[in-house]
């Protein structure tokens, strides 16, 4: 059997970069990823690569497994009051920063102060909940939260506050939080420290090996390769060369199969909660009118899309079979019509007999996204729109959806929960207050929904939650405010010797590299 990249193996096996020398019998793997990491500052990251550089560079207050249940990272225990309004952290007394300082208490509050300071990244689900002078260090592990009002995901969303080394931060009178500094250089507690980057094409990490939680696998993962491409041919390559540990799960059926055909290769697949949605701008014209909604949702073949260009699971509404006990009693799947969605399309006000212009993005050089573009428009065409196809780079799919007037009338994006609760799926993506990012582009902004959703978040009694849970998802279904295309089966080609990925319900967690191990000599 194939080694997996020792550094004999790698030496100028690939155009994008080679690989610093490593160790003879340490273990590195090539990871391909299918969007650049465009920060590893952890209050600004907000997608799927850039919470993977961060899971991995940093520790979080605490973290998530497999089943969803928020477990002790940073923080070893935790206390509630009985007003659900205290929470109180004890933190890990051994706990230490890659450069070896301690992780204290005060930590934890520069790190939460800071990230509602520079309001970018997870910062607004905080913002009304928990004021920067409302955290504070009782002492050197002791570290306490009051709320300004009951937040019944709040412990959900605690995996999110990944930890600063303070100390080490690097501040001036023009950047007062370190900024520059951490927009390049990585002061976690992390299981894995910054080799290299060269922006738009890779990252190295390197195992700490004095991570403060330890190593039980006999043989962990000592350097990852986090390599960015979206030409199938070249994580083929890949492939064929024993190179590949792990492939993205945004690569073509044709792709899996081919690699998973080889002996040194699988494919290993699981359903999650990451919904894949035609995100409909509710405040432009003409997906600002529900007939045109509904018409585009009516038009869209999902069987297809699921049996053939992309395999998933049926989505009823906004949330997937993971979130069972918040999905509404009797929710069926949409359906594919054309003579229905002709007859919706003619009540709307924009319809007068001429074809209605839309826009629909995806992203580009996504082979199956553009397959399903393609299905798309050839059945909107066929019932009264003209499409305009325009595939965008993913940095540039987030810089329109910051605005109602550039963010396109239907896009193709994946969603998956950012914590392990459906308030993630509804209010990032549905409250107005999260307006104005990748994940909402369906610019809802309905007052009747977001006091369903902060109702939600004031519920302290899960069966009750879960009954404005599936009220809430009745109201968006009902309103076609999205096309729920599919839940995503996530699929990975990965090496045979790599063992350790299990999905979690938070975003990129599955990719903490300290959960995986190499199985063979």
């Amino acid at each position: 059997m194939k080694k997996l990249l020792c550094a004999t193996a790698l030496a100028g096996t690939l155009a994008i970069g080679a690989l610093p020398a490593i160790a003879q019998d340490d273990v590195a793997i090539t990871v391909n990823m299918v969007q650049i990491i465009g920060s590893i500052d952890p209050a600004k990251v907000s997608d799927y690569t850039e919470y993977m550089a961060a899971v991995n560079l940093y520790d979080g207050l605490t973290s998530v497994d497999p089943a969803g249940n928020v477990i002790p990272q940073l923080a070893e225990s935790w206390e509630i009051s009985d007003d659900a309004l205290t929470y109180t952290f004890r933190l890990k007394s051994d706990a230490t920063f890659t450069d070896g300082t301690p992780v204290t208490a005060s930590d934890v509050v520069y790190s939460v102060q800071r990230l509602m300071a520079i309001q970018q990244g997870a910062s607004y689900l905080f913002e009304g909940i928990v004021e920067p002078d409302a955290v504070v260090a009782i002492d050197d592990h002791t570290v306490e939260f009051t709320l300004s009002e009951v937040y019944s995901p709040f412990i959900a969303v605690t995996p999110l506050i990944f930890v600063v080394n303070e100390a080490a931060v690097e501040t001036s009178d023009d950047d007062m939080w370190g900024e520059a500094q951490l927009a390049e250089t990585p002061l976690g507690a992390g299981p894995y420290t910054l080799e290299s980057w060269a922006r738009g094409s890779e990252m190295v990490l390197r195992r700490n090996v004095d991570y403060h939680a330890g190593w039980e696998q006999d043989r962990p993962i000592d350097e990852v390769r986090l390599v960015v491409t979206r030409d199938e041919s070249t994580v083929r390559a890949l492939a064929r060369r024993g190179e590949l540990g792990l492939s993205s799960q945004y690569q073509s059926t044709e792709t899996y199969e081919g690699i998973a055909a080889q002996d040194d290769y699988r494919m290993i697949e699981a359903a999650t909660a990451t919904g894949y949605y035609l995100k409909l701008n509710n405040q432009l014209a003409p997906t600002d009118d529900i007939h045109v909604r509904r018409a585009i949702a009516l038009a869209t073949d999902y069987e297809t899309i699921r049996n053939v260009l992309y395999p998933g699971a049926v989505m009823t509404g906004p949330l997937a079979s993971a979130f069972s006990d918040a999905v509404p009693e009797g929710a069926t799947p949409p359906v594919f019509d054309l003579d229905a969605a002709r007859a919706e399309l003619e009540q709307s006000p924009y319809f007068d007999g001429s074809p209605i212009e839309l826009v629909h993005t995806y992203v580009a050089n996504t082979a199956f996204q553009e397959e399903i573009a393609l299905l798309l428009s050839s059945n909107l065409e066929q019932i009264g729109f003209s499409v305009t196809i325009q595939p965008e780079p993913w940095n540039r799919v987030t810089e329109l959806a910051t605005s109602i007037e550039s963010t396109p009338h239907f896009s193709q994006v994946f969603y998956g929960p950012t914590y392990p609760s459906p308030d993630s799926v509804f209010y990032v993506q549905y409250h107005s207050n999260a307006a104005g990012n990748w994940a909402s582009m369906d610019w809802v902004m309905d007052p009747e929904v977001d006091a369903m959703i902060d109702a939600s978040r004031l519920e302290t009694d899960p069966d009750a939650r879960n009954e404005i849970y599936k009220d809430i998802s009745t109201k968006l279904t009902e309103d076609q405010r999205s096309v729920w295309l599919l839940a995503q089966q996530q699929r990975h080609a990965v090496h045979v010797c790599l063992e350790g990925f299990d999905w979690v319900p938070m975003q990129s967690v599955e990719f903490d590299f300290s959960r995986y191990a190499w199985t063979c000599d």
